[in-house]
């Protein structure tokens, strides 16, 4: 029983610690009779590994009965867009590839096993960042996934 409760508390905090989003619109997609519509939700969140950009991500998000208390699945479909907001400067560690595929946003789409998350790269022979986002499951992920590339100019890596 502790195990459960220690389980539970672990994978809490990992919720609480991840990037948050802010909301900036909802649009509905499916009328319910009961409970919430479904949706699809534009959120924002700032990379936070660089400063200076931001990322725009719409998801799908199911309504009814089961979307209101939390237990319904969302789908996987996502778009993203990211852009320079800002003065960028690279951590040394992003500017040399040490930190490629570093997770820098994740929500959780369904009660259980299920995240939406995004991931950034640095390709260095351009110059610029590139976003992914995608959608997995305990035992199998989904193959959709939508990504975006932020151009930069004169980065200035940062030394530790």
């Amino acid at each position: 029983m502790k195990l459960i409760k220690y389980a539970t508390l672990a994978g809490l905090m990992v919720l609480a610690a991840s990037t948050q989003a802010e909301t900036i619109a909802k649009v509905s997609t499916k009328f319910r009779m009961l409970g919430p519509n479904d949706k699809i939700v534009i959120e924002a969140f700032d990379d936070p590994g660089v400063a200076g950009v931001t990322c725009y991500l719409s998801r799908a998000k199911t309504g009814g009965m089961s979307g209101a208390v939390g237990l319904a699945e969302d789908t996987s479909d996502a778009s993203i867009a990211c852009r320079q907001t800002g003065p960028v400067q690279l951590a040394e560690d992003i500017y040399n590839g040490q930190r490629d595929g570093e997770e820098v946003f994740k929500k959780r789409t369904s009660i259980l096993f299920k995240t939406m998350q995004v991931v950034r790269f640095y390709d260095a022979s351009r110059n610029t960042l590139i976003y992914l986002t995608y959608s997995d499951k305990l035992v199998d992920g989904s193959p959709k996934n939508s990504i975006t590339a932020v151009p930069l100019y004169r980065p200035t890596p940062v030394k530790k």
